[in-house]
């Protein structure tokens, strides 16, 4: 579904009725659910009504394909072991803290974490997204307490699918080694993400892009 004016605006003014000194908001789905587009569309509208917002996303903390290599776990890029879960709940801490934080960010250019690719100072709203925001194993376990309000976006394998497809070839993956990638890795870890819908404050559909 396309999120209309009307539809963001409302979520907006959510967020308003619940900011303070300083609201985390976690928007969780599946890879290609629509994350990052709403994270965005969501920062520019508090911010073009005067509030103070920023996009932190959770795929800043993948692991460095050198590292992935190091442990033979490049084929498997995504899934939970494959991102830096302890740094990136010490970094939730941090700005829970209200610290300066250079929060890391993901090129899909050149496949790789970005250091530093958006600084978190003195903004009131701090947007994080990602897959496994309320996972409830390993290091995972202690996002859900970080957030003030918790979202999960999802939509069917059967849109899933073709978006990530086109993400892949777009990155310059082979259509061979991309349905590969989605049927070995990215639907199970789908399947993974939404047994953990029901900790979510609210459930949203799809929206054009993840």
């Amino acid at each position: 579904m396309n999120l209309s004016g009307e539809a963001l605006a409302a979520l907006a003014e959510r967020v308003r009725r619940k900011a303070g000194d300083r609201l985390v908001l976690g928007i969780v789905g599946p890879p290609g659910a629509g994350k990052s587009t709403l994270a965005e569309r969501l920062r520019d509208q508090l911010n073009e009504s005067g509030d103070v917002a920023v996009v932190a996303p959770m795929d800043g903390f993948h692991r460095s394909n050198g590292d992935l290599d190091a442990i033979g776990a490049r084929a498997r890029k995504g899934e939970p072991e494959t991102f830096d879960a302890e740094r990136y709940v010490e970094a939730l801490r941090q700005v829970r803290g209200r610290e300066r934080v250079e929060w890391p960010t993901f090129s899909r250019v050149i496949d790789e974490p970005v250091p530093g690719g958006v600084v978190i100072d003195g903004e009131s709203i701090v947007i994080t997204e990602g897959n496994y925001l309320l996972l409830d194993e390993g290091p995972w376990k202690d996002v859900r307490g970080l957030l003030d309000e918790a979202w999960f976006v999802d939509v069917p394998d059967e849109i899933l699918v073709p978006r990530l497809l086109e993400r892949f070839l777009a990155g310059g993956r082979s259509r061979e080694k991309a349905e590969a990638k989605i049927t070995r890795s990215d639907l199970r870890n789908a399947a993974l993400v939404r047994a953990t819908r029901d900790r979510a404050d609210l459930v949203l559909g799809g929206f054009v892009s993840g």
